[in-house]
């Protein structure tokens, strides 16, 4: 099956499981408080519904639109408007009339569902699948190191040992903790046997971002492709997996960091590539894109570990990992607010290209999992229009004792559809954006 097909799949089937058991958050604890729940919907019914049915009181249905979905609570100003229900006198039954502390739970049940399901999975993840890692002690030649990095201390063919004290779980935990999490020194093994422990500045994060060094260490792995994507300048050249690359522009290349100095040099130039196949040397004429890449990747040989968990220890750990996914989200949110990190905002384009292209369940449950955290940190942000500011403005009513006025809802609630709407259409356009021009 085509790859973009399979992705597409994965986003639709997670998406709608999420979408359901996020509204059903809502669902239940209105039901539990008799509030009254006129629609249930998967996607939005602009205009007209997919499908839809009534059973008992509440209408269930699909949309057409696949923007989200929705549950439509009687006496409450949300999405849908409803000013003439608004301008009526309240009825028991109506979210208007609930106290205080109940319309919160109510608010809170999706997010709520939402984060306890991403738990769950991982959860379920480390049970059935185990957590998989690359030990670093594995890699025989070290990490290669970006070059802003060496003003620190690090050199070409270190082994790092400890961050913060710590033994590293995974070779590519280094990468990720520098960018995302508090680390404050880096202990590690030179290529001359000694060891030494180098501190790291506090803001090292935004240094990374800033500078485009997402990946300041590299393990060392020799020039041979395994990866060769397509429509990509190397694979349009003719460069094929288990190439070995010996030269660009002439510049002898013996380990594969050595590479992208060279191809970033040479952006939307052409450069010569030199390449041992079936034990002959060829040469083919490459140009690198305007990001100064090939479209390739190394063959590395490392050997991927699983450390494995019981039914009680997964439990643990997958809350662990769980938490530390929503730490992570948390702490790379605040580039988004940053010219370069708006740029890089992407819609269901860049979803769909978290799943993997062949069906995959571990990594489909990975990816939703993840999504689901998701979700739950950005349906509670103090928006107008998402479930977190109607829960900025219920706890304002129960710190002051007053509710704002419906006609103040009214504006807030349109302000944020329509901010919502706004960050859609960019995010979307961004994809189609990179998809044209990248």
């Amino acid at each position: 099956m085509d790859p973009f097909l399979v992705k597409a799949i994965q986003l639709i089937l997670s998406l709608s499981f999420l979408i359901v058991l996020h509204e059903l958050g809502h669902f239940v604890p209105a039901k539990l408080f008799k509030t009254r729940v006129e629609k249930f919907f998967l996607f939005f019914d602009v205009k007209f519904a997919l499908f839809k049915k009534k059973i008992g009181g509440t209408v269930y249905g699909i949309g057409w639109l696949p923007l989200g979905g929705y549950v439509k609570i009687a006496g409450m100003i949300d999405e849908s408007m409803d000013k003439e229900q608004m301008a009526l006198p309240p009825k028991e039954w109506e979210f208007r009339s609930k106290p205080a502390w109940q319309r919160l739970i109510i608010m809170l049940g999706g997010v709520t569902v939402n984060l306890v399901l991403g738990f769950l999975i991982y959860m379920m993840i480390m049970f059935v699948w185990g957590k998989p890692y690359i030990d670093p002690a594995d890699l025989p030649n070290g990490y290669a190191v970006a070059e802003n990095f060496k003003q620190f201390g690090f050199e070409d063919g270190d082994k790092v040992l400890r961050m913060n004290g710590k033994d590293v779980e995974s070779y590519n935990d280094v990468n990720k903790y520098l960018f995302l999490r508090d680390v404050e020194n880096i202990t590690v093994e030179h290529q001359d046997g000694s060891v030494e422990t180098i501190e790291i500045p506090e803001d090292i994060g935004s240094q990374m971002f800033q500078e485009g060094i997402m990946q300041p260490f590299i393990p060392i792995n020799y020039p041979v492709l395994d990866t060769v994507l397509e429509n990509k300048s190397a694979a349009l050249a003719g460069l094929k997996k288990g190439d070995s690359i010996i030269s660009l522009n002439n510049i002898e290349i013996g380990y594969w960091h050595e590479i992208a100095p060279v191809s970033n040099e040479n952006k939307g130039e052409e450069i010569e590539v030199i390449f041992r196949r079936d034990g002959e040397l060829q040469s083919v004429m490459v140009t690198p894109d305007e990001d100064g890449k090939l479209g390739i990747g190394p063959k590395t040989g490392l050997e991927v570990q699983t450390k494995e968990f019981s039914l009680v220890e997964s439990i643990s750990a997958g809350f662990d990992y769980g938490y530390w996914t929503l730490h992570d989200y948390i702490a790379q949110f605040k580039y988004v607010f940053t010219q370069k990190g708006a740029s890089q905002l992407g819609g269901f384009g860049a979803i769909g290209g978290l799943f993997p292209d062949t069906w995959n369940w571990y990594g489909f449950w990975n990816t939703t999992a993840l999504l689901s955290i998701i979700l739950a940190f950005m349906n509670i942000l103090p928006i107008p229009a998402l479930d977190g500011g109607h829960v900025m403005f219920l706890l304002y009513e129960m710190v002051t004792g007053r509710k704002p006025n419906d006609k103040f809802m009214e504006i807030a609630q349109m302000v944020g559809f329509f901010l919502l709407i706004a960050l859609v259409l960019y995010a979307n356009g961004n994809d189609i954006y990179r998809w044209l021009f990248e």
